[in-house]
């Protein structure tokens, strides 16, 4: 594949520029079996906390005109699971581990990032989007004092390069982002899905049993390049952007906006083969352009 696709993200280059979003991808093992795991850049995987997560009641997926509704809960076995059986996993494969992971409490967030520190992954994804039990159950990622304790107390846990995933439930994005990279982030990731709701009319009721859940899917797409673009001219540390990728286009406009690296989430549960195709398209449109490199284009919005 073309050199020219390689990305650099705090220090680890990436093949191409194309990762997963986290939560949308597992482990990368159902994937696995449909498509080339070798082919993409990195495999961000579903989030991992410090214990095992049961996860919210059912039904917590709904889907919507333009994307989708989930309330997963971020249901998932835990850290110890997830080193014994999905490291090794992974590393069957040539592509880049990001590790997403999530807490409830400042302890669990600095628990967790302590014990993937003598692991063999690439990189760390902080979900700050988590409920904060401390403070009441809003979100880490809404408030910057907030953002810039827990990245800096993380920071100090971690050994792998730090990148921070922001919500987009805020006033101001920069704001959370400068706080983040003020508390030692290596890199930003955004974003996470809006919170939205679905009701069944006919029952007379939501369609999730906790109401409300997160919204992803093409619906978010200019939400997210807006947020995408306002962050890469605000911070100096490299941007993953996300949402609502679904085509290599969608794709080239976050990397034009600025961002480092793309991740594909919603659309890989209705076309398991949007990474590769993405993948692929990019591969084509340089050459058909006759880009040498993808740094020609990004950023080339000002």
């Amino acid at each position: 594949m073309n050199s020219g696709m390689e990305t650099t993200i705090a220090g680890v280059t990436l093949k191409n520029p194309v990762t997963t979003a986290s939560g949308t991808f597992g482990s990368g093992r159902e994937y696995g079996e449909l498509i080339d795991l070798n082919r993409l850049g990195a495999i961000t995987v579903k989030g991992v906390s410090e214990e095992a997560w049961r996860g919210n009641p059912v039904p917590r997926v709904a889907e919507t005109q333009d994307g989708l509704l989930n309330s997963i809960g971020l249901q998932n076995a835990g850290a110890k699971h997830f080193i014994e059986n999905d490291i090794p996993f992974l590393r069957q494969y040539d592509t880049k581990i990001i590790v997403n992971i999530c807490g409830h409490t400042l302890a669990q967030y600095c628990s967790v990032a302590e014990k993937f520190a003598d692991c063999d992954i690439d990189l760390l994804e902080l979900n700050i989007s988590c409920p904060n039990v401390e403070e009441g159950g809003l979100s880490f990622g809404t408030n910057p004092h907030i953002v810039e304790r827990i990245v800096g107390a993380v920071r100090h846990y971690a050994k792998q390069p730090l990148i921070v995933k922001l919500s987009p439930e805020v006033s101001d994005i920069t704001e959370i982002a400068k706080a983040a990279v003020s508390g030692g982030a290596d890199a930003i990731s955004l974003i996470n899905t809006l919170r939205g709701m679905k009701i069944d009319i006919h029952k007379r009721k939501p369609v999730l049993a906790n109401r409300i859940g997160g919204y992803s899917g093409p619906g978010i797409m200019p939400v997210a390049l807006r947020m995408v673009y306002e962050v890469c001219h605000s911070v100096d540390v490299p941007v993953i952007g996300m949402g609502g990728i679904s085509t290599y286009e969608d794709a080239l406009e976050f990397i034009m906006a600025g961002a480092k690296a793309v991740a594909v989430g919603t659309a890989n549960f209705h076309n398991p083969y949007a990474t590769v195709e993405i993948i692929d398209g990019i591969w084509r449109y340089m050459k058909e352009n006759k880009i040498s490199s993808l740094e020609e284009i990004r950023g080339c919005i000002d």
